[in-house]
Order: structure tokens, then C-alpha cells, then sequence
């Protein structure tokens, strides 16, 4: 246990929705960064061959609920956090209603992810990777980060925010499958408590 107390631990953070324009959600998928290989090819193997770049908007809800089942049933136990975080502000501009969003999804992540994987309440390595998009590469954004990583709590333990294009990374296409899956409430019966059991996202 000792050991993991320092580890980097990456978040993947990515939307469904857009900012200032109606509901926002965001997922996230937090990993040990020794992990994340692992991770990504239980993902990957679940796929079909070369199977191009996940966009859950562009797919059906029953694809993505068969891809996110089989996907959790291989995840190794105790290795990833899966959260989704619905955004209800909208009394600010479109990049700091983003920045508070991604922010309040991050702490929540990170505090699943003390608990359901550290199993300790130390952790203060934490990189945020965000799928680059014109709210995120704003000032307004970076000023928002910048004062949660000041105020303290638990964005603190955040050291840095890398922004890539979502191809690059078969994680951050898993964090937006995770943003979309609100959007299964009420289907076949699904909502919170059977989301989480069968696919492994807490909705928060």
C-alpha cells in the first residue's frame, strides 16, 4: 500500500454535450499510470479489427452498452474508476462553465479512486487528460484550472492538464462513452444502481 502513495495517476476526462448549450456531461476514467497499457488493450481486444476512433454520439446504444459490458468484465479488479458528472450551472461563460466542470468531475474521481483502488486517502500526482476542443485551449479555461489547483482541496493533487485529440488515446474515447451514458437512464430498465453494476460508471 505504501508503496502506491506517490504513483501517477491519470484522468481522462472527456463531454457529451456542449457547454453553456444545453446539458453537459462529463466522464472521466482514472488509472494508475502503470496501468494504463493494461487498460487500454482490455479496451482495444474488445473492439473490431482496426476499428477507427470511438465517438459515442455517432454510435448506437447498443453497441456502446455491449462494448462498455465486455469491456468492464476483462478491466483487472481495483485498477479503474469509471465516473459520469452531470454539469447543472449555467450562469457563466461556455470555457469556465467547461473548467468547473471537468474540475468538479475530477474531484470526484479522485475521491472514488482513493477509496476504491489507493484504499488511503493520500494522493497528489494526478495528471488530467482533456480531448482538446476550443473551450479547453481558452485562457478562461486555463485561469479556471489554475485557480482550483490554488485553492486547494482535492485538485491540488493535480499537477498538470495535457490536452490531445482523442484518437491519439483509446482511454480518452473510453471517458467519453462514460460522458454519454446518462443518456441510458430508463432503457431497458437501466438506471443508476444497474449502470454501475454492468458497466462500472458511477453516476454522480
Amino acid at each position: 500500500m505504501t508503496g502506491r502513495l506517490n504513483k501517477k495517476v491519470l484522468c481522462f476526462v472527456d463531454e457529451s454535450g456542449t457547454a453553456g448549450a444545453g446539458p453537459l456531461y462529463f466522464g472521466a476514467a482514472i488509472v494508475l499510470a502503470r496501468e494504463a497499457s493494461r487498460i487500454d488493450k482490455c479496451f482495444s481486444d474488445r473492439l473490431e479489427p482496426n476499428a477507427k476512433e470511438v465517438h459515442a454520439a455517432r454510435m448506437t446504444d447498443a453497441y456502446l452498452q455491449g462494448l462498455m459490458m465486455r469491456f468492464w468484465q476483462a478491466v483487472p479488479p481495483g485498477t479503474l474508476v469509471l465516473v459520469n458528472r452531470k454539469l447543472d450551472r449555467k450562469n457563466a461563460a461556455a470555457s469556465t462553465l467547461y473548467a468547473q466542470a471537468l474540475v468538479e468531475t475530477v474531484k470526484a474521481g479522485i475521491k472514488c479512486f482513493r477509496s476504491d483502488v489507493l484504499g488511503h486517502n493520500t494522493i497528489n500526482n494526478v495528471e488530467v487528460i482533456v480531448d482538446i476542443n476550443d473551450h479547453n485551449k481558452s485562457e478562461a479555461f486555463d485561469n479556471e484550472i489554475f485557480k482550483a489547483q490554488s485553492h486547494g482541496g482535492l485538485f491540488k493533487a493535480v499537477k498538470h492538464v495535457a490536452k490531445i485529440d482523442s484518437a491519439a488515446s483509446r482511454i480518452l474515447q473510453i471517458a467519453d462513452v462514460v460522458a454519454y451514458s446518462r443518456k441510458w437512464i430508463g432503457q431497458d430498465g437501466l438506471d443508476a444502481g444497474r449502470i454501475r453494476d454492468r458497466f462500472g460508471i458511477s453516476l454522480l
